[in-house]
C-alpha cells in the first residue's frame, strides 16, 4: 500500500534577514486532511513558515510545494488561486461591511465574470452574484453566524469576528486553511466554542495547518504536531509524543538549573 503524497512540503527551507537566521533548513510535511500544529516558544520562526508558504515573503532557500507543485516566488494572490487560505493572528475584516459582504469579498477571485459583465449586469454577473450569496449564508452558518448575516461585523464580539475571518477564508474554496493563533485573545468558553467549529470544518474535507501559543487548544484538536525552536524543528509526533519530549518540555520550561550551581 503507498503513502499518499503530503498536501504541503516544505524542503529545507531558510529565512534570513540580513545576518539574522530567522529558520535554518526547515523540513515539515502537513498531511491530506485532518489538523496539523505548528508550535514553538515566542519568536520561534512560526509566522514566518505562514509568509513564507502564503508569498508574503521570499525564502532564502530551499522548496515549498503545494500538491506538489513549487509554489516558492509566486505572488500571494497566485498562491490563494491555487487553494491555500489564511487568517492573521490580528484580525483583518472589513469592519464597516456587513457579515455577508465580508464572505462575498473572499469568493471574487473565483468569479467568472469580467469587467465587462460587472458594468453590464449581464445574466452570468447575477447568476454569479446569487450564487456567492447562498455560498456567502451557507458559510456563515457552519461558523453559527448565519442570524447576523446583515449586522456590520464591528458590531460582533472579538470571538465571533475571528468566526467570520474564518469563514471569509473558506470562501476561496480552499484547500489547505492555515490558522495564525487562532485563539488568541479568546476567554476559555469563545476557545472551546472555535475549536467545535474548526472540528466541524476539518470533518468537511478541509486541511488545516495551525500555529498557535495555547497548549492545550492544539494537544485537543491537532492529529500531528511539529515543534520550532530557534528556527529549527526539534520534534514531530502526535500530541501525547510532543507532550513527553524532553526537547519540547526545555523550550517551552527551560532548563532546570544544575544542583551544583546552587
Amino acid at each position: 500500500m503507498t503513502t499518499a503524497s503530503p498536501l504541503l512540503q516544505i524542503d529545507g527551507v531558510s529565512r534570513h534577514f540580513g545576518g539574522l537566521k530567522v529558520l535554518q533548513e526547515v523540513n515539515l510535511e502537513v498531511p491530506r486532511g485532518g489538523v496539523f500544529g505548528l508550535i514553538g516558544p515566542n519568536g520561534a520562526g512560526k509566522t514566518t513558515v505562514f509568509n513564507l508558504t502564503t508569498g508574503l515573503l521570499p525564502t532564502t532557500g530551499g522548496t515549498i510545494r503545494f500538491e506538489g507543485r513549487d509554489i516558492a516566488g509566486m505572488r500571494p494572490h497566485q498562491i490563494t488561486r491555487s487553494g491555500i487560505a489564511r487568517t492573521f493572528q490580528n484580525i483583518r475584516i472589513f469592519k464597516e461591511m456587513s457579515l455577508l459582504e465580508n464572505v462575498m469579498v473572499g469568493m471574487h477571485a473565483h468569479m467568472r465574470y469580467g469587467p465587462l459583465g460587472l458594468l453590464a449586469g449581464s445574466g452570468l454577473f447575477r447568476s454569479e452574484e446569487r450564487r456567492a450569496r447562498e455560498r456567502a449564508r451557507e458559510l456563515l452558518s457552519w461558523v453559527k453566524l448565519d442570524h447576523k448575516t446583515s449586522d456590520a461585523a464591528d458590531n460582533l464580539s472579538y470571538g465571533e469576528q475571528r468566526k467570520l475571518e474564518l469563514a471569509r477564508a473558506l470562501a476561496t474554496e480552499p484547500k489547505l486553511l492555515l490558522l495564525d493563533e487562532p485563539v488568541a485573545g479568546m476567554n476559555a468558553s469563545e476557545k472551546t466554542d472555535l475549536m467545535h467549529e474548526i472540528r466541524n470544518i476539518s470533518a468537511r474535507g478541509y486541511t488545516i495547518f495551525m500555529i498557535e501559543h495555547d497548549m492545550r487548544f492544539v494537544m485537543g484538536l491537532c492529529e500531528h504536531i511539529a515543534v520550532l525552536n530557534f528556527g529549527r524543528i526539534i520534534a514531530r509526533g502526535g500530541p501525547e509524543q510532543i507532550r513527553n519530549d524532553p526537547q519540547v518540555i526545555e523550550a517551552y520550561l527551560g532548563r532546570e538549573e544544575d544542583e551544583a550551581s546552587q
